[in-house]
């Protein structure tokens, strides 16, 4: 079994403009492929982008990636995918927001971005593979398959936003740097050896198109303000909000509640009712989840036959839970060995095996410990 391929390959390089992409296609070219470089133009209007390093989508940073791939010594393009990544990532999260689910963008833009529009251009145009900073190890098996795993370093490992890639997907992509058992710094420092001035730049945290980092800000914009009650458990208004979608479950600050709760503990979204413009809090204890119910499954590799035992992934930064798991009628059923919090409607939970990713799906809903009273 092995994790890299035996011969060398076309690779195109996603190339961010960050430093592990750019020490990604250096590795890339260092094993001997054919490497060219691409940074994703995916604003109509990237001026209107962050400045500074907290995106991976600015003027600025094509200026980085194309000073990158001059030092690497690889061609280098810029690809303008703006209106692909509207319709597929902004405009769906959005409308995730609007019906009161939590997506995941990032998680959206390597299915339907990197590891589809992208990866079909690439293959269109005769190269064998896309190559990204992602920490996650792709592994060829002796029959020919192929498998996603974590990254060497726990720390670092992103296989959890590349739980949507199917075997085909799997089949062209490249990730150089799933195998460091490294610090980050240490990242830098190879960086930094290679003359590549990115081996500074921060690392981005924030959802690339939203410039100021102001979630709520940027859908209230594009949604309107729409007043609503707040409301406990048993329905009784403790304040109200400019629109529903600016809340998520599990959430504790920013609720502006005056009156304090009766056992002076605090409070917390417990569910987002888009049809009635309503949110209810409640104590944290309401927050467990004993199962849920995911569709739209992916798989990375074969789908699973009957109930199984697994560890799921519920955040991109999140610990592995124990669970069983079945597919039934399309639908994907999770129950948790011990109760989790925290869990919305929108998020991707992501199956293990071991180290090896079994699949991801989306959360439709989930079953509580205690349950929050309907609201009229």
């Amino acid at each position: 079994m092995t994790d890299s391929p035996q011969r060398p390959l076309r690779v195109l390089a996603a190339m961010s403009g960050g430093v592990d992409s750019a020490v990604a296609a250096a590795r890339a070219a260092e094993a001997g492929h054919e490497v060219t470089g691409v940074h994703l133009a995916l604003s109509a209007n990237p001026q209107s982008f962050r400045t500074g390093a907290r995106g991976c989508c600015t003027v600025e940073d094509s200026h980085d990636a194309r000073r990158a791939a001059d030092v690497i010594g690889i061609p280098f393009y810029v690809w303008d995918l703006a209106d692909r990544f509207k319709e597929d990532v902004v405009d769906d999260f959005v409308a995730e927001y609007e019906a009161g689910r939590t997506p995941n963008p990032c998680l959206r833009c390597n299915e339907k971005i990197k590891f589809a529009a992208l990866l079909d251009k690439a293959l269109a145009l005769g190269f064998d593979a896309v190559c990204t900073g992602h920490y996650a190890k792709v592994v060829l098996r002796e029959d020919g398959s192929r498998e996603l795993h974590r990254a060497s370093d726990m720390a670092k490992d992103q296989s959890y936003v590349l739980g949507v890639l199917d075997d085909r997907q799997l089949a062209h992509a490249l990730f150089p740097l799933g195998d460091t058992v490294t610090t980050k710094d240490e990242i830098r420092a190879e960086a930094a050896r290679r003359g590549l001035a990115v081996a500074k730049k921060p690392d981005s945290h924030d959802i690339c198109f939203i410039a100021d980092g102001d979630t709520q800000g940027f859908l209230a914009k594009r949604l309107g303000k729409a007043e609503g009650d707040i409301v406990d458990e048993s329905g009784a208004k403790l304040g109200t909000h400019e629109g529903a979608y600016g809340f998520t479950i599990g959430q504790r600050k920013g609720l502006r509640i005056g009156t304090p709760a009766a056992d002076g503990k605090p409070r917390y979204v417990l569910d987002i009712s888009p049809v009635n413009n309503t949110v209810t809090v409640g104590p944290a204890a309401a927050l467990d989840v004993t199962a849920l119910t995911a569709i739209k499954p992916r798989w990375c590799g074969t789908a699973p036959s009957g109930p199984g035992a697994y560890t799921a992934q519920l955040r991109a930064h999140g610990d592995e839970t124990p669970v069983t798991a079945e597919l039934v009628d399309g639908t994907l059923h999770v129950a948790f060995a011990e109760p989790v919090r925290g869990v919305a409607p929108g998020q991707a939970v992501v199956l293990y095996d071991g180290t090896r990713v079994v699949g991801s799906a989306t959360i439709a809903s989930t079953t509580r410990a205690t349950e929050p009273a309907a609201t009229a």
